[in-house]
């Protein structure tokens, strides 16, 4: 493989701090966002505090980089629970990874290095009749002597899509297409060419449509759909949860999870609800096992 104009300078005789420097530039050419950035980051610039700062990046062997790992886990003064070690391994994999496909260093001593998984706690989510209790309390708003359909419009477009906060704010009203051939559907995109692979098209149902129209009058948006802070929709959604007496946190996240499961509960196949809710088939692997614990399937 060719090397591009940030690894050209680099060789297998590049201290690690400047190929660090040069790993920064592509990412950031290749669209990455600033907080992927950022943690890609602060992972891999450890292994400096581990690793000779004079070391040439390929002297580094397995065994070194397996050492760092469980220097991080057990001999840091630092704590790192194994989620964080997990995403840590992954930085520190995809470097090296770079290097390896650039041919600036042969073989790639981070390949053999074990991967942890580190499953996270379940995710809540809305049982049946919490469910119908949400969505009758933001629906009554709309019924009211001064109607507003915000509320019921946003939560209904949560719970029966599973998109993700981000993608939620990131929607425009030319993304919201109800005259379509195979029908109403919201066009979920992305800035970013490194996340292209999430973009999709998700069908909307009637019952939203209406709600979307009382909120199209009643708040004339003119580009973005919710053109409010990310705060500002937490808080919409918590008034909710506390409307209809959620002893729950009513959130973004478990309107998602509650929709996933609903889904795979619905008998939709498993690999569809995967690409409504945007995520890879690596990132599904996981998913998956906490969907079949939340429906009792496995413990």
């Amino acid at each position: 493989m060719a090397k591009n104009t940030d690894s050209a300078h680099i060789t297998s005789k590049t201290l690690l701090p400047t190929a660090i420097n040069g790993w920064e530039m592509y990412l950031n050419d290749q669209g990455r966002s600033q907080n992927t950035l950022k943690a890609f980051l602060s992972d891999v610039r450890l292994l400096t505090q581990y690793i000779a700062p004079d070391r040439a990046i390929g002297a580094i062997t397995t065994e070194e980089l397996n050492k760092f790992f469980e220097w991080m886990e057990k001999e840091r003064d630092i704590p790192c629970s194994p989620k964080t070690l997990s995403r840590r391994i992954t930085s520190v994999k995809s470097f090296f990874r770079w290097l390896h496909q650039f041919g600036i260093i042969s073989p790639d001593p981070a390949e053999k290095v074990l991967q942890r998984s580190a499953i996270s706690p379940l995710p809540q989510v809305l049982t049946e009749s919490e469910y119908e209790a949400v969505l009758l309390a933001a629906d009554r708003h709309r019924r009211e002597s001064k109607p507003d359909a915000r509320p019921y419009t946003l939560l209904n477009l949560l719970l029966s899509t599973g998109i993700k906060k981000s993608e939620c704010l990131g929607i425009h009203i030319n993304h919201v297409d109800l005259s379509a051939k195979n029908g109403p559907h919201v066009f979920i995109r992305y800035a970013s060419p490194a996340n292209r692979y999430k973009e999709r098209k998700i069908n909307l149902e009637d019952d939203w449509i209406t709600s979307y129209n009382e909120y199209l009058s009643q708040y004339q948006p003119v580009d973005q759909l919710f053109p409010w802070s990310p705060r500002r929709l937490e808080y919409l959604l918590e008034d909710i949860g506390e409307e209809a007496g959620l002893s729950k946190h009513l959130s973004f996240d478990m309107c998602r999870w509650t929709c996933a499961l609903r889904d795979y509960q619905s008998g939709m196949d498993a690999d569809k609800v995967r690409q409504k809710i945007g995520v890879s088939k690596i990132q599904w692997r996981e998913l998956f096992i906490k969907i079949k614990q939340l429906n009792g399937e496995i413990k």
